[in-house]
């Protein structure tokens, strides 16, 4: 049974009282519920639809709380709306009458646009063309309000730390990267979306768990991370992907025998970021 969306978009955790610090938590992928208009293609399976989902990474980060940091959680599916996309990246492939300005970029192209046109799995997600009225008012019901509250939560954060740094947190699927690939990707978008430091402190704490990590490749950071690296205003920003073959069993659709050490593993850096950070 597919879950259907509710009023609320996203949700917010604060953090502990007594320990907010400048840390901003996101996890804009991770939600799960589907609008009843979305309207998919007749036949399509809830894995299918679901395939292209963060699973679970917000529950990863429980722990952002005790260590200062606010977390902000997408609630509604990727298939929907995808919250790390410019809000006019539409596809003129699947939105009728879609303007021509500006050009559509490489990823729209491929079918993962704002209002995405294929399933994580690259299967088709409708069978019909969807109106422009369609497609902006989705942006606007879903995309708007959600990076409307993570601006919110940016702004106060540098106001009352003089720096606010956001970690957008993502996993990728385990074929994104085969077998000997990288079990963390770090994406500061080649070294100017944060501080130099912050992109070595993450890479030390994943590696010292035995995690192998890349930068940058294959995910550089998407659409937030663009908006809010901008280091010399104070907004910093970086894109933690984490492979989903340490947690996840895909196949199944629900935890893996290596749900709890990573669990633990996330824990232990992200306590170690709200120390760095007090």
């Amino acid at each position: 049974m597919i879950p259907s969306a509710t009023d609320a978009t996203f949700s917010l955790t604060p953090a502990l009282a007594g320990r907010t610090t400048s840390l901003v938590f996101a996890s804009p992928h991770s939600g799960g519920l589907y609008p009843d208009d979305m309207r998919a293609a007749e036949g399509l399976s809830e894995a299918t639809l679901r395939s292209a989902e963060d699973a679970a990474v917000d529950r990863l980060l429980a722990a952002g709380a005790a260590a200062g940091a606010v977390l902000i959680a997408g609630r509604i599916g990727r298939a929907y709306v995808d919250l790390n996309r410019a809000p006019d990246e539409l596809d003129p492939i699947l939105v009728l009458n879609c303007p021509e300005a500006p050009p559509p970029g490489a990823k729209t192209m491929a079918g993962y646009g704002v209002v995405p046109r294929l399933a994580g799995d690259g299967t088709a997600l409708y069978d019909r063309g969807l109106t422009l009225e369609e497609a902006r008012e989705r942006v606007a019901r879903v995309h708007v309000p959600y990076h409307a509250a993570l601006g919110g939560l940016m702004q106060t954060a540098r106001d009352r730390h003089g720096r606010a740094v956001l970690i957008d947190w993502h996993s990728m699927p385990s074929r994104a990267t085969g077998p000997n690939g990288p079990d963390v990707v770090l994406g500061d978008r080649h070294g100017t979306s944060c501080a130099t430091g912050l992109t070595r402190r993450l890479r030390a704490l994943f590696e010292a768990m035995g995690w192998r990590v890349a930068l940058n490749r294959p995910y550089a950071g998407g659409y937030a991370t663009q908006i809010w690296g901008r280091p010399d205003e104070g907004f910093e920003a970086i894109q933690i992907e984490l492979n989903r073959r340490l947690y996840w069993d895909e196949t199944a659709g629900g935890p893996s025998v290596g749900w709890a050490r990573c669990q633990s593993g996330l824990n232990r850096v992200i306590a170690a970021l709200g120390e760095d950070f007090a």
